[in-house]
């Protein structure tokens, strides 16, 4: 086969019917930019949310969990007189402390671990933020401030002053930034923290920090772990979570798998389980936008057909002229073929370009979020991978939208057309 003169005969088919070829052309357009814009945003936002998710989540979180009993108490060794049981249900927890028993013990441990990237020792306590007749409910974190800003870049998230103000004094405290606005609080003013047994302190805000999520920052504060130690009334050593950053996120869950059966009487959780809603809503929405972008290919494709098929039946009478001038079933084949891949082709890259260019104004476009999210415009995740999957999906839906047609016109009888 000539292809050449294949490629000539398939440029002048589309060129004589351009608004055939215009049309199919457009659909495969429509298609692969739509695929981007889609893929590229609904990945951002999952990247987003992972990103959020992470920033304040270790890879793998140790604390000691109270455990609750399910067994019943009998009061009494042997029945009464009147051979009755005495049974208490739905008894008490225990009083039991949260602390880790040798906390720091277990975190030096822990860091020499392999693939361990480092340990944050954290004490958190529910506690009462009180000002005035103001009185918020929110938990106290007592941090390493030099390990919580190298693992959980808690420095990057101040609005106002800096996390190593914590350091500079005793009795001080950064805030949520939605905690000091509901309090009416900002840097300089103070606040009393107050415990659920009864501790108290007067701490002095030195910062304003913001997660960007208002479940957080509407909460939260870190102070340093003495004085979270001093308000609880406790020693030095006292140590209530263990936070562990990886140096390859994905082998969080297998740490914890082996910490678990070291320590069997902490809880031990890695990132996966902790985010499991979260996990779960972008397996969703990768689904979903994965299935809509393939029915958006699949409807240009059938588009293509349409006209193909109808290109063939407009040029019955050029194809039956060419086969009676020597060219065989699989040369016709070709042709239309061609035709279609240069569809494909043309339709595909400018459905690359302007995915591109209503992604990159997307990107661009202010959201407002308020005080819900730290983000200022959509977000949007430019992966080349997308656009690679999206021409080649384009261009695969076109050579099968292209194939039946072409077979169709293969088996054209030159003497029934020219007869008829």
């Amino acid at each position: 086969m000539n292809w050449k003169l294949a490629l000539n005969i398939a440029l002048t088919h589309l060129l004589t019917k351009k608004k055939q070829s215009i049309v199919a052309m457009l659909g495969v357009t429509f298609g692969i930019s739509m695929f981007i814009i889609m893929i590229s945003f609904m990945t951002g936002v999952n990247q987003f949310t992972e990103d959020l998710a992470m920033d304040n989540t270790p890879h793998v979180h140790i604390y000691k969990s109270i455990e609750i009993e399910d067994k019943k108490i009998v009061a009494l060794d042997k029945p009464t007189a009147d051979d009755n049981w005495y049974v208490v249900k739905h008894q008490r927890p225990k009083n039991e402390l949260s602390k880790i028993k040798n906390g720091l013990a277990v975190m030096e441990r822990i860091e020499n671990m392999p693939g361990v990237r480092g340990v944050a020792p954290q004490v958190s306590s529910q506690v009462f933020y009180n000002n005035g007749p103001v009185q918020i409910p929110g938990t106290i974190f007592g941090v390493d401030v030099k390990k919580q800003a190298e693992l959980f870049d808690l420095d990057k998230k101040m609005d106002l002053g800096e996390l190593n103000d914590l350091l500079k004094a005793s009795d001080v405290i950064i805030m949520g930034k939605g905690l000091a606005k509901k309090m009416g609080v900002t840097v300089g003013d103070r606040v009393s923290v107050t415990t659920p047994e009864g501790g108290n302190l007067n701490l002095k805000i030195v910062g304003i920090f913001s997660y960007g999520i208002a479940q957080l920052d509407q909460t939260q504060s870190y102070a340093t772990l003495a004085t979270v130690q001093k308000i609880l009334q406790k020693d030095p050593s006292y140590v209530t979570d263990l936070n562990l950053k990886m140096k390859d996120v994905n082998a969080a869950s297998s740490l914890a798998a082996k910490l678990a059966n070291q320590l069997p009487d902490l809880k031990i959780e890695d990132w996966e389980t902790a985010n499991q809603s979260i996990l779960a809503g972008t397996q969703i929405r990768n689904i979903m936008t994965f299935v809509v972008c393939f029915t958006l290919l699949v409807v240009a494709g059938f588009g293509i057909y349409n006209i193909m098929n109808m290109n063939i039946i407009n040029k019955m009478k050029d194809i039956a002229i060419l086969k009676a001038t020597g060219f065989q079933g699989a040369d016709v084949t070709g042709i239309f073929m061609l035709q279609s891949v240069i569809i494909g082709i043309a339709g595909g890259l400018l459905g690359l370009i302007i995915g591109f260019f209503f992604s990159y104004l997307l990107s661009i476009t202010p959201f407002p979020a308020g005080e819900f999210f730290r983000i200022d415009t959509f977000p949007v995740n430019f992966n080349p991978a997308h656009y690679f999957i999206g021409l080649f999906f384009g261009f695969l839906t076109t050579l099968f939208a292209g194939w039946f047609p072409s077979r169709k016109a293969a088996k054209v009888d030159p003497v029934a057309i020219i007869r008829g």
